[in-house]
């Protein structure tokens, strides 16, 4: 019987990424559509996901507007905890498996990186402090549940939400050559997402940087889309914001972007 995927968020970034890849893999994948199934209404989410019947739930999706408006507290609570609760418990009782993506962002420099599974969050504020809240909850809720944690996507194109993008929207950055972000390019991401969620339960950490600094990258990046962007290397921030995970194999960011070191 052929596979298929629930997702929420599946028109963001990661979203768009792991449809297409599920899909190459044989998947059929049907998007959460907010508009039709209410993320506050229980009843009609239950009935929803029992209808669907999916392999697996991807939950995606994060309080965020395209325009970067910032967004409510109540409205950013409502999406990175209940709604999460809610769909941790849901698939519990239907036997379905569960994938929810957290954040790099669960920790801070207070705490030295890299960063292993075994060591605890320390967010204690805004999207970081969510994410970390929400993850405690989806393994309440939910033990046979999924959590994987990821770092600043980097995509082939210079559109959405990723770092590429990011760079190209500003055009001049000071890049700091002493700090290592926790990233992998998309196509990674959706792939491990879905080994995720077709392997053993638990928390893991979703990584392709071998040690390579923010400023490193920008430099790679400027030369794979021959862009003029304006990149001046910092000395400020010192941290090793890698996530560490020798369960989950990931290609190592270089053989992904051969132009770091060239």
């Amino acid at each position: 019987m052929r596979q298929r995927a629930l997702i929420t968020g599946c028109s963001g970034t990661v979203g768009r990424a792991l449809r297409a890849h599920l899909e190459f893999a044989g998947w059929e994948v049907v998007p959460w559509d907010r508009s039709a199934v209410p993320i506050d209404d229980y009843a009609r989410m239950e009935a929803f996901v029992a209808d669907t019947k999916p392999t697996a739930l991807f939950h995606l999706a994060v309080a965020s507007q395209p325009t970067q408006v910032p967004v409510p507290t109540e409205q950013a609570w409502a999406v990175n905890y209940d709604w999460t609760s809610e769909l941790a418990w849901i698939t519990r009782q239907l036997g379905i498996a569960f994938v929810f993506t957290s954040t790099v962002m669960v920790f801070t420099e207070a705490v030295p990186g890299p960063y292993t599974i075994a060591m605890r969050p320390d967010a204690s504020h805004d999207y970081g402090r969510d994410k970390k809240e929400g993850e405690d909850r989806v393994f309440s809720q939910n033990p046979q549940a999924r959590v994987a944690r990821l770092g600043w996507q980097i995509g082939d194109d210079l559109g959405g939400n990723q770092m590429a993008a990011w760079l190209d929207a500003r055009g001049s950055v000071e890049a700091s050559t002493r700090w290592l972000p926790a990233c992998s390019m998309l196509e990674d991401t959706a792939d491990a997402l879905h080994r995720i969620a077709t392997g053993r339960a638990g928390l893991y950490h979703v990584d392709s940087n071998e040690g390579w600094s923010f400023y490193d990258i920008a430099m790679a990046l400027r030369k794979r889309h021959g862009a003029q962007w304006d990149i001046t290397p910092s000395f400020g921030r010192a941290y090793d914001q890698r996530l560490l995970d020798a369960r989950l194999s990931m290609p190592t960011l270089h053989s992904r972007l051969p132009e770091l070191g060239a």
